[in-house]
Formats: C-alpha cells, structure tokens, sequence
C-alpha cells in the first residue's frame, strides 16, 4: 500500500527536489541577480512615502547657483563665505560633499582659516576603495582629523543599494556615517561593537555588516564594512536650500541649528549622480540622485534605525533561501498536484504568485530583503511540470480507457468512467473488482443456416447492420458491450462503476430488460426492412442474470480488453441458449430468480422451469418476458424463424 502511493506520488517526490535544485542553483550562481534586483526595486518604488527627516538639511549647488559664480570649481572665497553662513546657524555637523584636493583662487587662506576654526565641519576624500579612482582630502581638514571617505559602491546594473561605513586598513569613517556620529555623540549615544556579532551599535540599533550573497547578490564584493541602504525616498526627499538663497539670508535664521548640514552640487551638470532603485527601469531617461543626497540617506538610516526605531536591511542566510526555494517548489508541486485540473493550477498559482509577493513587501517592510524571483521560479516551474504531467498522465489515462472501451460504452457512462478513473486505473490496467450487475446475452436464432444461404459480401453487410443495432440499444440504456461472439452479443449493466445500493442494482435490472424489448421492437423494424430488401429476417434469443460478476481488463501490453467474468455471466450465458424448442417469436427473454426478483413489477412475465443448467450445482428458476404485442406475422421467411 505505502509503495502503491509513493509510486502514484512520484510526480511530487521526483519534481520537487529536481526543480528546486535547479533553480538553487541558477540563484547561486548569479543568472537571477539581475531580475532579482529588479523586483527589489520595484518593491523599494512600492513602499509608502515617508515623512522629510528634520535633522538634515541639503544646501545645493544648482544650475542657477552656477550661472551666478559662472564657474566649476567654486572658488575658495566663494565656499569660506558660505561655510561661515551656515556655521553662524550653529548645526551640529557640516559636511563640504566637494573635493578641495587644491586650492582653487581667489580665497584659499581665507577658506584654510574656516577650516581652521570650524570643528564641526567634516571634508571629503576618495579612497578609491571598490574600483573608484583615489581624490586627496583638504590637507588642512586630514591634518585635522576632520575628513571622511565618499565612497560610493555601484551594482553590475550601475545602482547603488548598498553603501559603506568604514573603509581601508584603518577603517576610516565614511561621509554619512561621520555625520550620523557626531550627531548621536551630540545626544550622548556612542558607537560600540555589539557583543555578539561585532557589528556596529548605536544605542540598540545594530547595523549588520553586508555579506557577499546577501540579498540577491552571488558572489557581491563585500570589503570593506558595507550595509545595504535603506532609502528615505527618491531623489529631493530631503530639505534642500540653494547656495545663493544661503549666500543671501533667504532662509529660515534656524533651519539648520543642531542639524546636519550636507553641501554638495545638485546641478545636472556637474554629473555628481547615480542610479538608485528609484531610478525604475523606464525607456525614457531614468531618475538619477546626486551624491550629496545619498550621503544625506546613509546619515538618515543610522539617525532613523537608533532614535526612532526605522529598520534596516538585511538578507538571509544562504541556507534559509535554500529552505525558502525548496518550500515554494513543494508548494508548486502539491498545488499543482491536488487541483489537477489547469483552470484550478492557474488561478491557485496567481493566488500563491501574488501572496509570494505581498509577503515578500511586508517582509521588505519589516527590513528583511526576501528572494522573489528564485521562490517565483521555483513554485511556477514546479507547478508547471506537475501540471504537464498530470495532462500526459490523463492522456495515457483516457488513451488507455479508450483502447479498452473503444465504442462499447455510452458518452455518459463513459463520462462516468473518466471521473472515476482514478478508483479504476492502476498502472495502465483496469482494476478486477467484484460487484452485482446485470448481463445479457442475445443470439440470433439459426445464424448458421442464413449463413449458409447468403453470399459473404450481403452476410457480413447484413450482420453488421444488425450488430450496429442492437449495439446501440444496449448504449442507450447505460449498458456496456462487452464482446462479439459471432453473431451473439454480450452487455453488461452496472459495470465499470460498481453500484453500492439495492435501487442502483434494481436499476440496472430493469434497463436489461427494457434493453432486450427494445431490442425486440428494433429487430421487427429490422425484418420489415430486410423484406422489402429481399434479405433473410431472423428472430433472436435473450438471455439476462443478475449476480455478482468479476471485472477488470485482461490481456497484454499489445492488446488489452474490459472483460465480465463469474456465475452470472454463466447463467446469462445458458439461459439464452435454454430449450432452444421454448416458445420463440421475435424475440424470447429468459431472465433468472434475482432478475425477476427487480422487474417483475416492470414487466409481464411467467415461470418457466426450476433447472439445474449446464455448469452450475445449484438449480435456477427460470423466467420469461412476454412479448404478447410482437407477432411472427412480419416475417416472411418462416424456415429460418423454426
């Protein structure tokens, strides 16, 4: 029993772990990256909008401010006067997100003294960390200890998800998170190690260090310390002023005290932008952002995630996406498997497809950057195959059923039998199964002498006349043709699907019956037919018994039939052959005890004989329908009725 089912569950136990280790291993290998960053893209455009972070203020350098200085670089007196505008503010951190690697005049030593005489002002340098080309810093700000890295790290599709915090052997700071810093330091909230996994802590936030398979990366270069970025939004999600407003006094007298202030260009320009998952993956000239504002995002994560609970992202480990992919692959296979029909497959499929996504959105949400590709690819994959499978299977299934049946059986019970194939069918072949059900055997009266009489062209045109006849009949009223035997027929009523109740049974009882007189009435119609043709009419024997019978198919690989067997099939079998000097007309229906016991209500009939037939110890009674309203006077070949 527990191999029948392992065998009739192969589809699920072969698939699963088949597409599941396929699709494992095209995510480690890296050819879903790309389509994987996509979809995380598309779910970081998706999110709500979130509020403008107040601690951070953007002074940038735009189109018009550089139409007004009417040149790139600023000079230095230009940025001592702007540094002094924003320090008499008094911010907690200014961060010039410009590279001053060499004076530019007029102004230099008035820009050193600003330099000299702000403590909170942090400048920039490159440290050409992950392929970027190295940009010295102010050697004023080095010498003072008040410079950070802007290194920014780009994706083989050119955008930033991830960024970095420390860089080089002496794990220098990196512009946001220098800024992040001085800003907590400010409300008494240290950097630390967390105990437990040497990550970076502030207060009870830790920012878990960037791991090469993380998230939908395979093999991502994970130097240096790097996270993965949580975006506050696209580009202009924070206060931004322009140079010359600040320049002018056209701002607020305290819009940046005990802020963060970033100064960097905004102008289209200078070129300062990359691609983010904002950027989208439109035709059209997609959404870039400018340096300067990412910087602004690294020191919004750590600001939001220590003091006001924001979450972070972070991926899985390689062996939870291992578990994820092969669940989604067994849910695939299961589902696929259990609904069985397409229709079904598909609308549960889309309804699994869209809850897939929506939980990877809530996870996103919640930090978590879950795979939706690999888990899409393995559940429809797996889906899929288990679906073309079943439809193969039920092709072979009605192929089978078909080469058994053939047009033996009505579209109903065929229909009947197609519903309940899987109760019939094991391994190709009809299950044998025992039931009560009807059989009938019909005869035609002296075929050896019309036989004789008639050419074998005519006779054979003639018999399948007959044989296409009473085949129908016999369809008509929910009967199988079991098999051709010369000129007798043999049907069965109540097979394949067993019946299960006395008026199932009772049923099948009385469609035989009905089925022989209307074979009767066909036949007549039959010999008036064949008079005027000047072809022989014939009379015909029935014989029907209800009993238990054995079913199945038998036979080889080359040639398999639906077959009846047992006592019943006897009895039905030496009634129509019974007395053959009894009473005939048309047509004579001889049925046993258990038939009569179903019909006699139905039908006229009379007692014939208490008999001991012909292969049985036990005696029969013996029944016969009476035809009283069909006379011989129809047929006029009276030699050949006997």
């Amino acid at each position: 029993m527990i191999l029948r089912q392992l065998w009739e569950w192969r589809g699920i136990w072969t698939t699963t772990p088949t597409v599941a280790g396929l699709v494992i291993l095209l995510r480690f290998s890296g050819a879903l990256q790309p389509y994987e960053w996509m979809a995380y893209d598309h779910l970081i455009r998706s999110r709500p909008p979130e509020a403008t972070d107040p601690r951070i203020v953007i002074v940038g350098i735009n189109e018009d401010d550089l139409r007004r200085t009417r040149r790139w670089p600023l000079d230095d007196a230009t940025l001592a006067r702007l540094l002094r505008r924003i320090n008499q503010q008094q911010p907690t951190a200014i961060a010039l997100d410009l590279y001053r690697d060499f004076p530019v005049e007029p102004g230099h030593s008035d820009l050193v003294n600003v330099f000299k005489t702000t403590p909170n002002l942090i400048g920039i340098e490159n440290r050409g960390g992950l392929k970027n080309v190295p940009v010295s810093p102010p050697p004023v700000l080095k010498a003072l200890d008040q410079v950070a890295a802007n290194d920014i790290v780009q994706d083989g599709d050119g955008k930033v998800r991830r960024v970095i915090l420390f860089i080089g052997e002496d794990s220098q700071e990196t512009l946001g998170l220098r800024l992040a810093r001085l800003y907590l330091e400010k409300h008494n909230i240290l950097a630390e190690a967390d105990p437990a996994t040497n990550h970076l802590k502030f207060g009870q936030a830790v920012f878990p260090q960037f791991q090469a398979n993380d998230g939908a990366y395979v093999g991502a270069d994970d130097g240096e310390y790097q996270i993965l970025l949580n975006y506050r939004g696209p580009a202009g999600s924070f206060h931004t002023v322009s140079m010359t407003d600040v320049l002018n006094g056209a701002i607020p007298v305290d819009l940046m005290r005990d802020r963060i202030v970033l100064i960097g260009p905004i102008a289209t320009s200078i070129k300062d932008f990359f691609y983010t998952p904002y950027s989208g993956n439109s035709i059209t000239t997609p959404e870039t952002m400018a340096g300067v504002e990412i910087q602004a995002n690294l020191a919004s994560h750590i600001l939001s995630s220590t003091l006001d609970g924001r979450t972070g992202i972070q991926g899985w480990a390689d062996w939870q996406e291992i578990l994820w992919i092969i669940g989604w692959a067994s849910i695939g296979t299961i589902l696929a498997w259990i609904a069985r029909a397409p229709r079904w497959a598909i609308s549960g499929i889309t309804l699994l497809v869209v809850s897939l996504i929506a939980g990877s959105y809530s996870a996103l949400l919640a930090g978590w950057w879950i795979p939706i590709v690999p888990a899409t690819l393995a559940l429809l994959t797996s889906a899929g195959i288990i679906t073309s499978y079943i439809a193969y299977l039920e092709h072979a299934e009605r192929q089978t059923i078909m080469n058994i049946f053939g047009r033996h059986v009505s579209p109903k019970i065929a229909e009947a039998i197609w519903r309940d194939r899987d109760q019939l069918l094991q391994h190709g072949r009809l299950n044998g199964r025992r039931m009560t059900a009807t059989v009938l055997f019909s005869d035609i009266k002296d075929f050896t002498a019309v036989s004789e009489r008639t050419s074998p062209e005519i006779l054979m045109c003639w018999l399948n006349e007959y044989m296409e006849a009473m085949t129908q009949v016999v369809l008509d009223h929910g009967g199988i043709v079991d098999k051709f035997i010369g000129d007798c027929i043999m049907a069965v009523f109540g097979v394949p699907i067993a019946r299960t109740t006395e008026a199932e049974i009772a049923q099948d009882a009385n469609q035989a019956v009905s089925c022989a007189v209307k074979m009767a009435h066909v036949l007549q119609a039959l010999n008036q037919k064949w008079t005027s043709q000047g072809r022989p009419t014939v009379s015909m024997r029935v014989g029907i018994a209800t009993g238990l019978v054995v079913t199945g198919s038998l036979g080889g690989k080359q040639r398999l039939d639906y077959t009846t067997i047992g006592d019943s099939v006897n009895i039905a079998s030496r009634l129509e052959s019974f007395d053959k000097t009894l009473e005939l007309g048309i047509c004579r229906i001889l049925i046993n005890e258990t038939t009569y016991s179903y019909v006699y209500n139905h039908f006229p009939s009379q007692f014939i004989a208490n008999v001991q037939l012909k292969g049985r110890t036990e005696t029969t009674k013996i029944y016969q329908i009476l035809l009283e309203s069909l006379k011989t006077d129809v047929l006029q070949d009276s030699h050949i009725l006997g």
